[in-house]
């Protein structure tokens, strides 16, 4: 009798010090921001070899603020990618900004530097790349373009955490770097972001921004003198401008402190997954494999893969117990955007399909889907 296979797309994995700890903060009566984030930023920070990390609830609030570090204005225009998840867009949007979609490199589905350099007009004011699946973009290329026409770089980093571009972390190359700790993400808190940054302007800026503008957390006021007041606090700070609630919490943060210890070893597990896909799935008509240049490293977030009759092999592997996913529906196609003609996006946009890739996945499993595709 067959095995029976019940195969997820994604599945978190969460060791049990991530849980060990959030009891320990869940018991010291300090979930807020405070001590935790402090410690997880400087970790975060010490990782990805920046000067500093602000500690995020989501990476769509990370992104939100980028905007706000450029000083975005209604109309400015931001040059992106339509194949990413819609906080990367909407996150111009919420500045009235003007989202406008370059085409995509077919073999990887970065953004494509050549047509950037198309799209640029006197309204552009920044560029956002995404680190597609955690394989990093040209970011020679992309901060080259940004020189000639003085432009911004934003990176939205929110596959590629442990990612590196010719020997550099992604989150330590531009000024503004916007990372994702979803739970599927390759540093699972269960949710939560972070911008890192080598700008101390930055830096003291987002830290006022993500909680209301306030210049001292309540944290911070609870020191006198380098003491701790358990239950007294100063109430006195300044509002220097509109913030929002979008700090990270010591619940989270407990949770990244320890998973960080783990990522480059997960990372390395990713990457021998997809290695085990890449030889099964190579040389097979109907297959096409995304191809990535040695002088970076994957953090390996997805596997995606090209294929014709797309629709109908999800269709075939979803019967045979297999969960497989698409990244992404083109932003532009939704409606709230306008639609753009861009020839690699045309091409791809109806063969790309993700498979299975996460910490739980045995050998055996990766080798039930290879063998599900082929006999499809």
């Amino acid at each position: 009798m067959n095995k029976t296979y019940s195969i997820n797309l994604f599945k978190p994995k969460i060791y049990e010090e991530s849980i060990e700890a959030v009891t320990e903060v869940l018991r010291s009566g300090w979930t807020g921001l405070g001590p935790k984030t402090k410690k997880f930023e400087n970790d975060f920070s010490k990782y990805v070899n920046s000067k500093y990390a602000v500690g995020m609830n989501s990476a769509t609030s990370a992104l939100h603020l980028a905007m706000k570090l450029i000083n975005l204005k209604e109309g400015d225009e931001i040059i992106t990618s339509p194949i990413t998840f819609v906080s990367t867009n909407h996150a111009i949007l919420y500045e009235k900004g003007v989202p406008v979609f370059a085409d995509v490199q077919k073999d990887t589905i970065n953004i494509d530097p050549e047509d950037i350099k198309r799209k640029i007009t006197k309204k552009t004011k920044a560029i956002i790349c995404v680190h597609f699946g955690g394989y990093p973009c040209d970011m020679d290329e992309i901060h080259k373009i940004a020189r000639d026409y003085d432009l911004y770089v934003i990176e939205d980093c929110a596959h590629a955490t442990g990612s590196s571009y010719k020997g550099q972390k992604i989150g330590s190359i531009s000024s503004i770097n916007c990372f994702s700790f979803h739970s599927v993400k390759n540093l699972s808190i269960c949710d939560g972001g972070a911008i890192t940054t080598n700008s101390e302007l930055y830096n003291d800026r987002l830290k006022k921004l993500r909680w209301l503008g306030i210049n001292k957390s309540t944290h911070d006021r609870t020191k006198e003198d380098g003491k701790e007041k358990s239950i007294i606090y100063s109430w006195k700070y300044d509002v220097d401008e509109i913030g929002y609630k979008y700090h990270m919490n010591d619940i989270m943060a407990s949770i990244g402190i320890e998973q960080l210890k783990y990522v480059e070893k997960d990372n390395d597990r990713r990457r021998e997954i997809a290695s085990i896909y890449n030889e099964g799935l190579r040389n097979i008509d109907g297959i096409e494999l995304l191809n990535y240049k040695d002088d970076r490293i994957t953090s390996r977030h997805l596997y995606v893969m090209k294929v014709d009759r797309r629709d109908k092999l999800i269709m075939h592997l979803k019967n045979n117990g297999i969960a497989p996913g698409v990244h992404y529906l083109r932003n532009d196609y939704y409606n709230m955007y306008d639609k753009t003609h861009l020839s690699n996006v045309d091409e791809i946009q109806d063969k790309i399909i993700s498979l299975p890739l996460h910490l739980h996945l045995t050998n055996e499993e990766v080798e039930y889907v290879i063998n599900t595709i082929k006999k499809f």
